[in-house]
């Protein structure tokens, strides 16, 4: 006697074979990359996009020490540059050149005045995958920093600050601006050690004062995700301000009961933030998720897929017709 296998065998087998096929193609589908041409830890893995940080003025770049230290103990390469501190265009262009070193992706931040360098040297950059704002400055096109300053009322900045004239070797003139050794634990690092402020007040980089008064000639936080630190206990920047920026960028924003100087003062909240900002655009941007082949190859199993499906559909519903 020859037996044959019931209808609803014979539709359980094609579904069988279709969810094989499915499967394989998920295996074969290569993992998302973070980044495209970044480097990767020893033993393979995910890779990594740079993180680049900026400082702002009256600092340096040993103000990002903590950020540095704990996002090289997850695997993340980093640079925290000079900026120059000579003015927005300048500092800008500078910027901008450090970034066109890297290759791969880069997550970008800026604290105070590095703020409003990293919205204008990232712009037109199409590694910049997030900007991270520590409380700081983020000017629209055509804005100052002295106008966005004079918005909210809570900065204790102008007051302390003391002018000296420099000239430059072209015989122009300028002049720097630094906080007064007796206002800078107040108004710059509040809930630092006195003894902390002391130091920093005595080896701060001071300011051209032409920085605070060039409009700002790009906004790339108009087109690149942004995250956003807002100092509660600031008193350089004001945080309404900053909650006005944050809000008018449509940041991802937390609040943290800092002074000015949060990435010193909470080193690992800040680090947080910045990995937050990586770990949202990895799920959530293809351009960052993805490399362009890893793209094409999954693309390519996605149509061998659907096609493998379709075709068995179709030979299920012959085979039912033959039988009927």
């Amino acid at each position: 006697m020859t037996l044959r296998p019931s209808r609803e065998l014979i539709r359980s087998r094609p579904v069988a074979a279709l969810a094989s096929v499915c499967s394989v193609a998920a295996l074969a589908a290569p993992a998302p990359a973070i980044a495209e041409g970044a480097s990767s830890g020893s033993g393979g893995g995910i890779a990594k996009p740079t993180v680049v940080l900026v400082h702002g003025a009256f600092a340096d770049a040993s103000g990002w020490d903590g950020v540095v230290e704990r996002l090289q103990r997850d695997g993340y390469p980093v640079i925290a540059p000079a900026n120059p501190l000579r003015g927005l265009a300048s500092d800008s262009a500078y910027i901008a050149g450090v970034l066109k070193s890297v290759k791969g992706p880069v997550i970008l931040a800026g604290h105070s005045y590095g703020g409003a360098v990293i919205g204008e040297a990232a712009a037109g950059n199409r590694n910049v995958k997030a900007l991270v704002y520590i409380s700081a400055f983020m000017p629209d096109k055509g804005e100052t920093l002295g106008a966005l300053g004079a918005k909210f009322r809570g900065s204790r900045l102008n007051p302390a600050l003391r002018q000296v004239p420099f000239q430059n070797g072209d015989g122009t003139t300028g002049t720097d601006l630094y906080i007064k050794p007796d206002k800078f634990h107040q108004v710059f690092a509040a809930d630092l050690a006195a003894s902390t402020a002391a130091q920093m007040s005595a080896t701060q980089r001071p300011i051209s004062a032409s920085a605070f008064t060039e409009k700002a000639d790009a906004a790339a936080w108009k087109t690149i995700p942004s995250w956003f630190l807002v100092a509660t206990k600031d008193r350089a920047i004001a945080p309404d301000l900053e909650r006005f920026e944050a809000k008018r960028a449509g940041s991802h924003t937390i609040e943290v009961n800092s002074s000015h100087v949060a990435m010193i003062s909470h080193p690992g909240t800040v680090t947080s933030l910045i990995l937050d900002a990586i770990r949202t655009e990895a799920s959530g941007t293809p351009s960052l998720a993805t490399t362009g082949g890893n793209a094409s190859a999954t693309g390519l199993i996605g149509v061998v897929a659907i096609v493998a499906g379709v075709g068995l559909i179709v030979a299920v519903r012959r085979h039912q017709a033959r039988g009927r």
